[in-house]
């Protein structure tokens, strides 16, 4: 399978359920633990649930394997681990308290649906 159909698997995934502020995240070769990162935002613990619920199953679907997936909607940020792809769901007061994007840099920047 071509390298990059994870990423559009969640990606899509992501889009389908509507998360929001969808960031894709390259950090191959500054990070030990995977290639891309992932980041989307939830608008209530029930959709943060939903979405992340919907991407384990995606993900499954395509022949892709879920290594972990910690956290929880009630803490306010939901990680999927894929291998070469994490998945950060956050709620928007925990996405701006934690600012991963801003922790990795402009650079890394892939993709936006904002």
């Amino acid at each position: 399978m071509p390298k990059n159909k994870i990423i559009n698997v969640c990606l899509e995934s992501l889009e389908n359920s509507k998360a929001l502020d969808i960031l894709s995240l390259d950090i191959e070769g500054i990070s030990s633990f995977a290639d891309k990162i992932i980041i989307a935002t939830a608008n209530s613990n029930r959709h943060a649930k939903s979405i992340s619920n919907k991407l384990i199953e995606e993900v499954k679907d395509n022949n892709f394997e879920i290594l972990g997936s910690e956290g929880s909607a009630d803490s306010g940020w939901i990680l999927v681990d894929c291998g070469s792809v994490v998945i950060n769901l956050m709620r928007p007061e925990t996405r701006e308290f934690y600012d991963l994007e801003g922790l990795w840099g402009e650079n890394t920047l892939l993709s936006t649906n904002s």
